[in-house]
């Protein structure tokens, strides 16, 4: 017995870092297997996106059956029923009573998001006229109420270019296109970031999409992939920020790290409702109630 147990003392333990190298190994084989089910998981369902830097996080696994497309042109594709969901502006759910909205996942920020942005020449009370970006429908409504909570109402018109933005007094940009801009702003420019406005006014969350699932298809199982591909997502997501090639990876760091989150709980839900109280006091409407579905 006792020269047994001599022999269990002597066995030298696993070295660290061959442990670590052991379980990076195990996680590299299970996300393998994780991203092969995603690959085939939307099977008979047809669903869009946004091509932004801010949505990959959702859709991890998927991007090979996924369309994408601007929000605008997502939101169309639902309306007409081409779609049977779509990561989508939450002003096309609210506005468009057809949809549910998958609990616990969408794009949002507390406070500054960098990529929803009024760029401007002028202090924004001169504000008369605003070019938005063709690609937005959420936020050319929570401008609108920013703007209308300081009794500011200008005219939107459309933006013919992103090329153009740096010839307006007043342009408001999302997504990639308003990271660029942030990142290497033309001179004479100020930020007016629309995230860090509602957290000033609301002390809230903001919600800018979420997934919408079109009424009248059967989307258990489709609920499901999506929930699956979120939290693979933020399971990798430094491979994520590793591996993308927009910016830098100290920015893609920060802003998906920090400025965006992905989860969508009690305190984003009151985000919604108060959004909903200004549009509604605004006259941005009519407003439907969300209904959401896990």
């Amino acid at each position: 017995m006792t020269g047994e147990t001599s022999k269990l003392r002597m066995a030298a333990p696993e070295p660290a870092a061959q442990l670590a190298k052991q379980v990076a190994r195990d996680r590299r084989t299970l996300n393998h297997q994780r991203e092969a089910a995603l690959g085939q998981a939307l099977a008979g369902f047809r669903v869009g996106s946004v091509k932004y830097l801010n949505a990959v996080p959702l859709t991890r696994g998927l991007e090979a059956e996924i369309l994408f497309a601007t929000p605008a042109e997502l939101a169309a594709k639902l309306r007409r029923d081409e779609l049977d969901a779509a990561l989508v502006s939450i002003t096309e759910v609210l506005l468009n009573d057809r949809y549910e909205i998958l609990d616990g996942a969408a794009i949002a920020s507390l406070g500054e998001v960098r990529s929803v942005i009024l760029a401007h020449r002028k202090p924004v009370e001169q504000v008369r006229e605003v070019f938005c970006d063709p690609a937005s429908l959420t936020s050319v409504n929570l401008l609108k109420v920013l703007l209308a909570e300081r009794g500011l109402r200008p005219e939107f018109r459309p933006l013919e270019s992103y090329a153009a933005a740096k010839d307006k007094d007043f342009v408001l940009l999302i997504g990639d296109p308003a990271l660029d801009f942030v990142l290497a702003p033309p001179a004479g420019f100020g930020i007016f970031d629309l995230g860090a406005a509602w957290f000033d006014l609301t002390g809230l969350p903001f919600v800018y999409a979420v997934w919408a699932l079109r009424r009248g298809v059967e989307h258990t199982a489709l609920r499901r992939e999506l929930r699956e591909a979120k939290e693979f997502g933020l399971d990798t997501l430094d491979a994520i920020i590793a591996s993308r090639p927009e910016y830098t990876e100290e920015f893609r760091r920060d802003y998906l790290g920090w400025h965006i989150h992905y989860h969508l709980g009690t305190d984003e839900k009151r985000g919604i409702a108060k959004f909903i109280e200004l549009l509604r006091r605004h006259g941005l409407g009519p407003v439907f109630e969300p209904q959401f579905v896990s």
